[in-house]
């Protein structure tokens, strides 16, 4: 099968190629994918679990992507509750090959079911945006109606997510970004917009909650926001700084089958519109790692269409429908 591999850990997006490797081995509790999108994160090169197995082991040549959307081909012994021709969804293990492959192996308890009309580009958006963005805010935080939350990166990915879980809840939501992100950020619904290139957030005033996605020094000036009780969390970094009379969360997603079907029916219902900002193929994928490369939500890796057939590349944001 094609995959994109890496081999060099210390060539970066450099090392990133299109080989051919084997078809993937199903395990106790496995299903075998045939990936039809992929997601991926720019900064999981640079994660430990890339490189190595959970014993610590070389596990090179490493396939990255650990967003998939397809179709269920093989199910592993004692695999239950997902059947052979079933489109799924969900998140590969951290420490195994991922979704940027022709063909990917997962625990069945990470995936979900995928209904027919939900396009295969928009469901692999889901999983790790949707699932941090859920976890950070109520999980971790527990926004309530009337807070008000702090959202760094509203363009991006979990930021775009967050934006619209929170203002669902009745929320109080302040995102940031570039000056270009403005209209994206009031589109999903966020009251007020703060330009991090050109406005301080030292005017922002008190918060409930704060979800940093970028860390560093943004990260620590908004320590400085959280009101008494409010929580910080972040995905970037664990922070060196806690909250006067706050918390400070710092977390990794975990898959949650339920909360991946939960977040696909407020797709199908209109209550929750996944940002995809450029769809390529296979082929381009090594290309949309490169970290300047700036495109609103997610980039999305199509990989075969619903016959099999590889999709083109699309940068106009559109998800392409499956052909059924």
């Amino acid at each position: 099968m094609r995959a994109i591999t890496v081999h060099d850990r210390d060539a970066g997006v450099d090392g990133l190629t299109l080989t051919d490797m084997p078809y993937p081995h199903a395990a106790e509790n496995d299903v075998i994918v045939r990936v039809h999108a992929a997601g991926f994160t720019p900064g999981e090169l640079d994660w430990p679990a890339t490189w190595t197995d959970r014993a610590g082991r070389d596990r090179t040549p490493s396939i990255p992507g650990h967003e998939v959307s397809g179709v269920v081909v093989e199910l592993g012994y004692g695999t239950t509750g997902l059947t052979v021709g079933q489109r799924v969804f969900g998140l590969t293990d951290w420490a195994r090959n991922g979704s940027l492959a022709e063909y990917t192996a997962v625990e069945a308890r990470n995936l979900a079911p995928l209904a027919a009309d939900i396009d295969h580009t928009v469901a692999a958006a889901l999983p790790i945006s949707g699932l941090t963005a859920w976890q950070a805010l109520f999980d971790h935080a527990h926004l309530t109606t009337g807070q008000t939350v702090l959202v760094h990166g509203v363009a991006g990915g979990v930021g775009s997510i967050a934006v619209q879980l929170a203002r669902e809840v009745g929320a109080h939501v302040i995102g940031t970004g570039r000056a270009d992100d403005r209209e994206l950020a009031r589109t999903l619904g966020a009251q007020t917009f703060v330009d991090l290139d050109a406005e301080g957030l030292e005017h922002v005033g008190e918060v409930d909650v704060v979800l940093d996605v970028i860390g560093g020094d943004i990260l620590r000036r908004s320590t400085e926001l959280v009101r008494p009780g409010g929580t910080l969390v972040t995905i970037a970094a664990p922070p060196t700084v806690q909250p006067r009379d706050g918390r400070a969360v710092f977390f990794v997603v975990e898959p949650d089958r339920a909360r991946l079907a939960d977040l696909v029916h407020r797709v199908r219902t209109g209550r929750l519109k996944p940002v995809v900002g450029a769809v390529r193929p296979l082929s381009e994928a090594a290309a949309a790692f490169v970290r300047h490369r700036r495109t609103p939500g997610r980039t999305i890796i199509r990989i075969a269409e619903e016959h099999g057939t590889p999709y083109p590349s699309t940068d106009n944001g559109a998800a392409q429908p499956d052909r059924q």
